[in-house]
């Protein structure tokens, strides 16, 4: 839906495009009706999460036991709003192994016991180490420092959500870039050919998330990730060096020294241009974050 049909709708009908993006926060939506036209939809996000944010107290708190805890039964079961159940999805939250029902089911608990409301990230913004890592941090909080924080969250949630439903001028910035570039340091020109492949790394997840090739430019024809928030957490790039000198200069190559150059880095801005270039020889390579 366009933000020009959105905002010619009538008051019930706006409710009804929108009550989902706040999860079953239809008064959210409704309310907002009131201050159209949106110039933006960033503007109409703005304009809901501030009903959110000066509502009575009890209100949010109300609002926010309408979630879902992570990881939990409700998960395994379905029993979830169809956003909620891809964003966990997408994580894997809805079929952990055993071990990690535990953890989750432990922390849950904990969690429960201290606070009025159910733990809420925005998962689309994290890898599975990275929620557990602040799960366990934000316990410590006072219920005033946790009730912010996962405020915090629902504007992250619902920004992506509503980017997702609604087009138009002016949408807030939602999605990251990875990029890389390899150049052949020996030779001083672009490394063509070498075979690339991004893994996330990480004690409660492990696993290959993009395979490219550089072209002649010792680029890839396309980001590693895009149109996609950058999900916070620990990654790998592994560049086949070894393999590309041995097929441009078999001879230099019997000497060569690298084989399989690993670059392990962190994200940790999810809306962000990370690009993580290689600069290698046969015996070497220096590696930074580039722009």
């Amino acid at each position: 839906m366009t933000l020009d049909q959105l905002n010619a709708l009538e008051p019930d009908s706006f409710a009804a495009a929108l009550g989902d993006v706040f999860e079953y926060g239809t008064w959210i939506a409704r309310a907002a009706a009131a201050g159209r036209p949106f110039a933006t939809v960033a503007a109409l996000h703005d304009g809901m999460i501030d009903i959110l944010r000066y509502a009575p107290r009890d209100r949010q708190v109300e609002f926010l036991r309408g979630h879902p805890e992570l990881g939990s039964k409700v998960a395994r079961e379905g029993d979830l709003t169809d956003a909620s159940r891809a964003e966990q999805g997408q994580l894997g939250l809805d079929r952990l192994s055993d071990d990690q029902f535990v953890l989750f089911k432990d922390l849950n608990t904990a969690y429960r016991k201290k606070f009025p409301f159910p733990f809420i990230i925005c998962v689309r913004r994290h890898t599975r180490d990275s929620i557990l890592d602040r799960f366990a941090r934000r316990l410590d909080h006072d219920v005033d420092a946790e009730l912010a924080a996962a405020l915090e969250e629902i504007g992250h949630i619902t920004r992506l959500r509503l980017v997702d439903r609604i087009d138009g001028p002016g949408k807030p910035k939602t999605t990251g870039q990875l990029t890389t570039h390899v150049l052949d340091t020996a030779r001083g020109r672009p490394a063509a050919g070498v075979a690339i492949t991004l893994h996330e790394v990480g004690a409660n997840a492990r696993g290959v998330l993009a395979q490219a090739v550089t072209n002649a430019d010792g680029r890839t024809d396309a980001p590693l990730i895009a149109s996609m928030p950058l999900r916070i957490g620990t990654y790998e790039l592994q560049f086949a060096i070894g393999d590309y000198f041995t097929r441009i200069a078999p001879a230099a190559a019997e000497q060569a020294f690298l084989d399989v150059v690993p670059v392990r880095f962190a994200i940790t801005e999810p809306e962000g241009h990370y690009h993580v270039p290689l600069l290698a020889s046969p015996w070497s390579y220096t590696t930074y974050r580039g722009s």
